[in-house]
């Protein structure tokens, strides 16, 4: 016992490291950690910022009809890159459910995926989520080319990226909403 006493620092440490490992509670801890350190996204300076010129690129609903980009040509665009298996994905899907309620019928969301669609519809009904899913079949125009998950731009009328975030954050920030809402005044 007294051991324990003098070790339970590095006893819990050791069990949440092994749980960490098992692929069954990784996502049950990393998910909630992920949310918690979620922070709003920040807008790119000015000389950061860079012009989606090409926006021919297809993709594939829920249904599995054929989606073009150039829809979303002047247009506000929220466009991210997800899994259902990446902790950080899943960790800021309620903020992006969030944004997506308030802003729906005025900004073009997409939510793209490379998974399945049987796995992604199982996701998102039992979570509730109704977010516009999209399936990648071809590569994203050169700006919005990605190599890590989660990725997500906000892309104004002109096809500026104004964010450009790797990572979890919080979408339905103050900070965020404010950046879209100037985005559609423009």
């Amino acid at each position: 016992m007294k051991f324990i006493r003098k070790n339970w620092g590095n006893i819990l440490f050791v069990i949440v490291l092994a749980l960490l490992l098992i692929p069954q509670t990784r996502m049950l801890i990393q998910v909630p950690i992920q949310r918690l350190l979620s922070f709003s996204p920040s807008e790119l300076s000015e000389e950061e910022r860079t012009t989606v010129e090409e926006y021919r690129w297809q993709l594939e609903d829920s249904k599995g009809s054929h989606v073009q980009f150039e829809e979303a040509k002047g247009e506000v665009v929220v466009l991210n890159f997800w899994a259902t298996w990446c902790p950080p994905c899943v960790a800021e899907m309620p903020s992006f459910q969030s944004l997506y309620d308030t802003y729906g019928s005025r900004v073009k969301f997409y939510f793209v995926t490379s998974e399945e669609p049987e796995v992604v519809a199982k996701f998102m009904d039992s979570n509730k989520y109704n977010l516009p899913i999209y399936f990648q079949k071809y590569q994203a125009p050169k700006p919005l080319q990605v190599t890590s998950l989660p990725t997500t731009f906000i892309i104004s009328k002109e096809g500026t990226i104004v964010v450009n975030k790797t990572g979890a954050a919080d979408w339905n920030s103050d900070r965020t909403h404010e950046i879209v809402k100037q985005l559609l005044k423009d």
